[in-house]
């Protein structure tokens, strides 16, 4: 069974995301980046079914530009067997990377497709739902637990009230919650090798897809700042200050 898992390169969760000046996006020059959390809890998961012996392959793809290459070196240290890097220097939004998965996955030919639920600069969470549809292949979302047996997976999901285990017939898409796995340490020697592993470039057009934005951002603003605690002296004030002040009873 071959698996294709999807990883993108964003602003590492330890930095501190600045506006830009112009309010057109986010500060990314001189930022260090990573891959994205949940992208890589996919990668860590599709390797544990490599490992247990229900896939033969792990393909790591990654849409964006050049620097996109050391995402997928990490994903290759942590397992994957090769990756490809669809490179373009133009904006890229959910739309456009389902496009392009479908395309890879009439390439590739996968039996499963994991990819994080939502990556952590935009928070779109659609990309998966979006490639499910294009693909027409089943769809889990938000998985906790994945148990792959007899051409079903049986997907544990993080819903509202607690858990809902579905299952779902191969081919499928799932995206990954954060519960699914902890993502193992990389070690010197795993990143050597992953030196050594296969890397393919294309381009979006070498599939055929057209990734023009479908959707314009007027304007990026940092949220209010938030104004500072004050200490009370007993129950009796707080009462006070939630009635009078911020008027919430």
């Amino acid at each position: 069974m071959k698996i294709l898992v999807a990883v993108k390169r964003v602003i590492d969760y330890n930095v501190k995301v600045r506006v830009k000046a112009d309010q057109t996006g986010v500060e990314t020059a001189n930022v260090k980046m990573s891959m994205n959390p949940f992208d890589e809890i996919a990668v860590e998961e599709a390797v544990r079914l490599k490992e247990a012996g229900i896939a033969t392959e792990v393909i790591a793809v990654s849409v964006g530009v050049a620097q996109c290459q050391e995402t997928l070196r990490t994903a290759m240290a942590i397992g994957a067997d090769r990756g490809i890097l669809v490179e373009t220097n133009e904006e890229i939004q959910p739309l456009a990377v389902a496009k392009i998965l479908k395309a890879l996955i009439d390439k590739e030919q996968p039996v499963l497709v994991i990819l994080g639920k939502q990556a952590i600069d935009d928070d779109s969470n659609q990309t998966g739902q979006m490639l499910a549809a294009l693909a027409n292949m089943s769809q889990a979302t938000f998985a906790s637990k994945v148990v792959i047996a007899d051409g079903h997976a049986q997907v544990t999901r993080e819903v509202d009230g607690g858990l809902e285990t579905i299952e779902v017939t191969l081919p499928a898409v799932i995206t990954s919650d954060l519960r699914l796995n902890e993502p193992r340490y990389v070690t010197l020697p795993n990143i050597m090798k992953a030196k050594k592993k296969t890397l393919d470039t294309i381009k979006p057009e070498d599939l055929g897809v057209d990734i023009s934005p479908r959707i314009k951002t007027l304007k990026v603003e940092e949220p209010p700042k938030r104004s500072a605690g004050v200490m009370v002296a007993d129950v009796k004030a707080l009462v006070d200050k939630l009635k009078n002040e911020a008027k919430v009873i």
